[in-house]
């Protein structure tokens, strides 16, 4: 189902069509850049945290790792991840599947610095075998993000 959600969001800006599935399973990182034939840093992983109570999503580059420091800064408040069991119900997307389109209403949206060193990303789609490729302008229009943020090390 959350693919189908997905795949009418895109719909809307005429990317559905950009949507790849896969045989094999694209729900980590390193699955990922191996089912598109990327590299792993070019995946645009999706984080799913709680903000006080509220579900959010931050996306990142696949080299990235969330800093406390700086995320306290940005939200003020620690990071918490939402649990595995609680992340379809909170966003609309499992484990593995989870991006920022085809959201539940009312989840934020952030987009992280370490994604602007590309042209283009590739995020899932809904599901733990697919991804498409999209420009960071792209990322943009249709994710509907409140902010870029800088909330990472590891990639710079």
């Amino acid at each position: 189902m959350s693919i189908e959600n997905v795949r009418a969001d895109l719909a809307r800006y005429g990317l559905a069509d950009r949507i790849r599935e896969f045989d094999t399973s694209s729900a980590t990182v390193a699955e990922a850049a191996a089912a598109i034939g990327c590299e792993e840093r070019q995946i645009a992983k999706t984080l799913s945290l709680y903000v006080g109570t509220d579900p959010t999503v931050i996306v990142v580059a696949g080299d990235a790792r969330i800093v406390n420091a700086k995320y306290k800064a940005q939200f003020h408040t620690k990071p918490r991840m939402i649990p595995a069991g609680e992340v379809e119900a909170a966003v609309g997307h499992a484990p593995g599947g989870v991006c920022p389109f085809g959201l539940k209403e009312g989840v934020a949206v952030y987009l992280d610095e370490s994604l602007r060193r590309f042209d283009a990303v590739y995020p899932a789609c809904g599901s733990s075998n697919s991804a498409l490729r999209i420009t960071l302008p792209e990322l943009e229009r249709v994710s509907h993000p409140v902010a870029w943020v800088d909330v990472c090390k590891g990639w710079d």
